[in-house]
């Protein structure tokens, strides 16, 4: 529903929410975590019932999208439903963009087994590894086991949730950045400023846990100073993925599916998401035991693969918009060789090319 110009900007308030709805359970623990008979945490998680609530209610009142409407043969709701979002009576170009864009996904029975088509080999592989890129960034090991990660480099039970809260205000904090930035800069600036912030942050947090901590995995003589230096390195990573992998791991992917394999696209992008999240959350501690400082080690080279295949692999899709997509990816120096001149349907060919020019 957004127009190509702030679809940056208003997707990643999709992101946004997710860093106050970290900032607000670091919140609740840390208030919890002081009740006593030690049944705070039946509180905490209780309360995710607030925003189970919130989200049933609020589907009742979310209203659909022009492309669905036209999906369904509802070409006036559709119409109406446009002149609404865009505040315009001129938008007989972009519906009939919309309307012919439905119709070349209609003519698609099987979209699972289209996307295996080799013209659209550049989304799918963007499908699979964007998420699987965001989720080995290593911010979960940050977010989810931050208390614990906290205690381990020499804060207190109490101190280390304080230092988890701090985090979570740095990671809504710097989203805000990436919301004013992401239409002005662009996707793959963010993207590398980003990787190489978040890369210099691991090693300087693994380097200094190392020389603490050694192969032992044990520091008594770790001081206040020494492990909130540590802290500050590791809200640099959180305010470097706040603004790049974090937003753009979801954005980037939203905007690349034409209509016909979108449904099966997204799809893909959210399980390869959740497997990840899921894997890395089983695997954290365990790992931490056996790699320990060298874990960092690990999420580092990780980025640098991440920020070296954005360099290379990705093309900018800043102000493009969604039915115009396939020229981007025809323009790409490796992607082009997947997509043929009879693969590329526009409605207006070369008005699209001027748009992709003029982004």
């Amino acid at each position: 529903m957004a127009p190509a110009k702030l679809r940056g900007m208003l997707n990643i308030g999709f992101q946004l929410m997710i860093t106050i709805g970290i900032f607000a359970a670091n919140l609740i623990n840390y208030g919890t975590a002081s009740i006593e008979g030690g049944w705070g945490w039946r509180v905490s998680l209780g309360l995710a019932a607030v925003p189970a609530v919130i989200i049933t209610v609020g589907s009742l009142a979310l209203p659909d999208t022009p492309n669905s409407l036209i999906e369904r043969g509802y070409d006036d709701e559709a119409k109406a439903m446009l002149r609404k979002i865009r505040g315009t009576e001129d938008i007989h170009a972009e519906y009939d963009d919309l309307v012919a864009a439905s119709a070349e996904a209609k003519s698609i029975d099987h979209p699972w087994s289209n996307i295996l088509q080799r013209r659209y080999r550049p989304q799918l592989c963007m499908a699979i590894l964007i998420p699987f890129f965001q989720q080995l960034t290593g911010i979960n090991v940050i977010m989810f086991y931050a208390p614990v990660l906290f205690k381990t480099i020499g804060f207190g039970s109490d101190a280390s949730l304080a230092s988890a809260v701090i985090s979570g205000i740095v990671n809504v904090f710097a989203t805000f950045v990436s919301i004013a930035t992401v239409d002005k800069l662009g996707r793959r600036k963010l993207f590398l400023q980003g990787g190489t912030q978040m890369l210099v942050s691991q090693l300087v947090v693994g380097t200094l846990i190392a020389l603490k901590f050694g192969t032992t995995g044990v520091a008594t003589d770790i001081s206040t100073n020494y492990a909130s230096i540590i802290v500050l390195f590791i809200c640099f990573y959180v305010a470097a993925f706040a603004w790049s992998w974090g937003p753009l791991g979801w954005l980037v992917p939203s905007e690349i599916f034409p209509l016909e394999i979108r449904s099966a696209g997204q799809s893909i992008t959210v399980s390869v998401n959740m497997l990840f999240t899921f894997i890395i959350a089983q695997v954290f501690l365990t790992a931490l035991c056996h790699l320990k400082f060298g874990l960092f080690y690990f999420f580092a080279g990780w980025v640098v693969i991440m920020t070296v295949f954005v360099a290379l692999f990705l093309p900018e899709t800043k102000n493009v918009p969604i039915e115009e997509i396939v020229l981007v990816w025809k323009k790409h120096w490796f992607w082009g060789n997947f997509i043929s001149d009879d693969d590329i349907h526009v409605g207006n060919l070369e008005v699209a090319k001027h748009t992709i020019e003029a982004a």
